[in-house]
């Protein structure tokens, strides 16, 4: 699934596209994703000004002048493409190119076609009255933006204090960070060498306060997200911008995906082992 940088990057690549422009026509190929469209969807739609694009973790929001906010999620496979060119690329593992995955085209005022193609179909799209935004399911109970003014060590130490679940499964949880997932996180605690197994307590001393592990990894969470989206984020099977072309992150993993390589920061070897069902990737001899 999309993490945070790829988001982010998807959310950079339309905005030119659509920021500023009305949707002149909206045509629903197939009305079933995660959840159904509502059956109004185009009407509600057709007509409105996009006012401003924005993220909120791995959700893209697009804010309407008719007082609405059409909220977009990417799921597995989901990607956005503008224009009818898209540029094919190499992916770490072959994406889908089959346009009968296409199943919403947004017309633009602008001329921009701006088209969301999703072979699972795990994406999903909905439309939000702004005021009642805080109060939506989907956003109400996330976490802090780790990119934001506001998370630092403090905050994090005061999410982890007194939690028994390992690091890993912490920071998974979008309720403590919103955005992560296994890339990031595992790259994360590689940058901070703390280890995906430590005891997510750990990083707090018995009052909640932060100690050197939480500054150490409130500092790596946001360079590794910020290297990531300077980079396009990571292209594996379907991430790509919107042009069409490929994040470049991948190529600068550390520990992710590199299970029995050498470890780039001291003579140890990276391993996996699976936590909550997911693979995790990190050097036993440097993270303690």
């Amino acid at each position: 699934m999309p993490e945070l940088p790829e988001v982010e990057t998807v959310r950079r690549g339309l905005a030119p596209a659509m920021e500023g422009a009305r949707f002149l026509k909206v045509e629903v190929r197939q009305r079933k994703l995660r959840w159904p469209l509502p059956k109004d969807f185009e009407k509600r739609l057709e007509g409105q000004t996009v006012e401003g694009l924005g993220r909120r973790a791995k959700y893209l929001l697009a804010d309407l002048s008719s007082g609405e906010v059409l909220l977009m999620h990417l799921g597995m496979s989901g990607s956005f493409r503008i224009g009818k060119d898209a540029k094919p690329g190499v992916y770490y593992h072959e994406r889908s190119k089959s346009t009968a995955h296409d199943h919403v085209v947004f017309h633009m005022s602008n001329g921009a076609t701006v088209t969301f193609n999703d072979p699972r179909r795990f994406g999903s799209m909905k439309l939000v009255p702004r005021a009642k935004l805080d109060a939506e399911p989907l956003l109400r109970a996330l976490g802090p933006e780790p990119l934001g003014n506001e998370f630092d060590a403090a905050m994090l130490a005061e999410a982890c204090a007194g939690k028994k679940t390992s690091l890993k499964a912490a920071l998974s949880d979008q309720r403590v960070v919103a955005g992560l997932g296994n890339i990031y996180v595992c790259e994360a605690l590689f940058r901070a060498r703390l280890s995906p197994k430590r005891q997510a307590s750990t990083i707090a001393d018995r009052n909640g306060k932060p100690n050197e592990r939480a500054k150490a990894l409130v500092e790596a969470i946001r360079a590794v997200l910020n290297d990531a989206i300077k980079a396009g984020g990571s292209s594996l099977r379907d991430h790509r911008r919107t042009d069409g072309s490929l994040g470049d992150f991948q190529h600068n993993f550390q520990v992710y995906d590199r299970e029995g390589e050498p470890c780039p920061h001291c003579k140890g070897k990276i391993k996996r082992i699976v936590q909550t069902g997911r693979s995790t990737f990190y050097c036993p001899a440097c993270q303690k």
